[in-house]
């Protein structure tokens, strides 16, 4: 799966504490008025996943993170991606760094070219590990897993940046499908936010 060496529990624990610093640093406000989510929920808490890893450095080791949880997991994959845009970052760095293939489902065709629904790498046949920055309810990524189904890819897990509550991870034990998530609202201090899946 990946040429990147293992990490112990010091150096993960490091990269988990940086992450944490890096999301509430850059990518964390606390609004005094509540908004509204793209699962529908209201939270004060707004998490920008995509600001957050920015800086070339900090996707890295996002990055380097997910692949560690999945390895720890022993999840083997040969392509690694999702739904547009909140994956794509993802999956362009973990092919980097472990030469996977990346690919990228939208949100719908685009109507001319190829017109797919997943486009960079052909996942059919392939072990998919599903992306995400920031989930609440996690429609977005298992609406990414249907689609990549769809191809004829075999949705072997999923990992997200944060996970905002404790729905995502329920919704994919009841698939069968491994999920790991780098931060939860736990780490961000957070109130959780969740409805159903």
């Amino acid at each position: 799966m990946s040429d990147v060496s293992p990490a112990d529990e010091s150096t993960l624990a490091t990269w988990r504490d940086t992450l944490i610093d890096v999301v509430m640093r850059k990518g964390y406000e606390r609004r005094d008025q509540p908004f509204e989510l793209s699962s529908g929920e209201l939270s004060h808490d707004f998490v920008d996943g995509k600001r957050a890893l920015a800086a070339g450095a900090d996707l890295a080791l996002a990055c380097r993170y997910m692949v560690e949880l999945a390895r720890r997991a022993e999840i083997p994959f040969d392509a690694a991606g999702g739904l547009t845009m909140g994956a794509d970052q993802f999956a362009h760095g973990i092919a980097v760094l472990t030469g996977c293939d990346w690919f990228v489902v939208r949100k719908q065709p685009k109507g001319r070219g190829t017109n797919k629904l997943v486009e960079g790498a052909s996942v059919e046949g392939r072990r998919a590990l599903v992306l995400e920055d920031v989930v609440t309810t996690g429609a977005s990524i298992l609406k990414a897993v249907d689609a990549i189904e769809a191809e004829g890819a075999t949705v072997v897990g999923a990992a997200t940046l944060v996970d905002r509550g404790e729905v995502t991870g329920a919704a994919f034990a009841a698939r069968g499908i491994w999920y790991g998530s780098v931060l939860t609202y736990r780490d961000l201090g957070i109130v959780p936010v969740g409805g159903s899946a």
